[in-house]
């Protein structure tokens, strides 16, 4: 092990803790990231909030500063990509013209946003938000009485729409979806967050098709965004979220196994024994939901990348955990625990009607699936531990908030 190398591809929030865990995990032999960037790895949730706001630092985000990489013996190389993998030479070529070599390789390469496929998606005012470099060409457009349109009602959208709306910006945010989170929560969670964002300012607008990017030619700027029934928003910035393609090229160029991801087994191992894979470019097998799994979440690139790193190190151990999300919109903290996919009956702790604080939990055949908690760590936490432990929860206490969350588990 002593001579070996090992080679990780973008340099990722699942980079950033494979590295560190392979020296903990006894890796002795020389650790190479890679990455397009010039930034060692960072934290991205807080790019469409605090970072974006100008309330958080580079130094903010960084998952790692440099010392700690210096002091594990990791050389990083920022600001160049691998172009080629050649499994059966065991090297990969940089867009530097370099070649190098590797005994594991390990690719944390990520997604990237989805872009819109028509005319006028290029001026200068249109962004969409993904990295520090997006962030820092949004924040000059960010003005107080100016309007923002924003393509897109996942959480990204959301997320940005609440910062947006925050400064004293006009915030129009268009779904083609009949909801809000559509693809994500249920109906219920989609309209708690729709009377929020409304309350707050944001006028949303749901079940639209875009039709036209009009642009202003002379400014080189987009100025409004057209619709199919003809309605028009105007726009001094524009954000485009409508969700993510994983970043699987390289791999699926080298021969690997592809399917809405690079495709790996519980220790995190690719169709190539040598060649892993982590985070959100992964395509999983959970064995909690029995399904395979390609989870966009800072908890999965954490706990893969740990599992790759035991895997490499020659202690393996499963990948088996209970996916768990969050996201932050003005003073609301959303915590996930589970997947509420396929649920076929839900209770509801909280009036989904006013206020900012409530917890829905997904059941199907009586089994707890998920929980989805604003505002409410202790529901949050009781229904993860209820997840981990098949524990059975008694449904007809449960959307009772008087009724304390010890006494609805039901004993055997």
């Amino acid at each position: 092990m002593h001579n070996q190398r090992c080679i990780i591809v973008g340099a990722s929030h699942a980079a950033g803790e494979l590295c560190i865990s392979l020296r903990k995990e006894g890796w002795t032999g020389s650790i190479t990231v890679i990455g397009d960037e010039n930034y060692l790895p960072y934290n991205r949730p807080p790019l469409s909030k605090t970072f974006l706001a100008g309330e958080k630092s580079i130094d903010d985000l960084l998952i790692r500063h440099a010392e700690a990489y210096t002091k594990a013996d990791i050389e990083m190389k920022l600001g160049c990509r691998v172009e080629k993998i050649d499994r059966r030479r065991k090297e990969i070529l940089l867009n530097t013209g370099e070649t190098l070599g590797y005994d594991k390789l390990v690719l944390t390469t990520g997604a990237r946003p989805r872009t819109m496929d028509m005319p006028g998606a290029e001026p200068e005012n249109v962004f969409y938000l993904r990295s520090i470099e997006d962030a820092d060409h949004i924040r000059p457009f960010i003005q107080d009485g100016r309007r923002a349109v924003i393509i897109g009602g996942g959480y990204i959208g959301l997320e940005t729409a609440a910062m947006l709306v925050s400064t004293g910006m006009h915030v129009t945010l268009l779904e083609r979806d009949p909801r809000i989170l559509n693809r994500v929560a249920a109906p219920e969670i989609s309209q708690f967050f729709s009377r929020i964002h409304t309350e707050e300012g944001v006028e949303l607008f749901t079940g639209v098709e875009i039709s036209e990017l009009k642009a202003d030619e002379k400014a080189e700027k987009v100025k409004a965004v057209v619709c199919s029934d003809g309605r028009r928003f105007d726009a001094d910035l524009l954000i485009i979220g409508i969700g993510v393609i994983t970043n699987s090229e390289l791999a699926q160029e080298a021969g690997l196994e592809i399917n809405n991801g690079i495709v790996v087994n519980a220790f995190a191992e690719t169709s190539d024994p040598d060649i892993l894979a982590a985070g959100d470019c992964s395509y999983h097998f959970n064995k909690h939901y029995q399904r395979w799994l390609r989870l966009e979440s800072i908890q999965n690139a954490v706990e893969q990348a740990k599992v790759a790193a035991r895997t490499i190190c020659g202690k393996p151990q499963e990948y088996d955990q209970i996916p768990w999300f969050w996201s932050d919109q003005y003073d609301l903290k959303l915590q996930i625990a589970g997947l509420s996919e396929g649920y076929d009956n839900l209770i509801i702790r909280g009036d989904l009607s006013a206020g900012r604080k409530m917890a829905v939990f997904y059941f199907k055949a009586n089994n707890l699936i998920a929980v989805d908690a604003v505002n409410s760590p202790q529901e949050f936490m009781f229904g993860k531990r209820a997840l981990a432990q098949f524990s059975k929860l008694d449904i007809n206490k449960l959307a009772d908030v008087a009724v304390p969350m010890k006494e609805l588990i039901l004993q055997d």
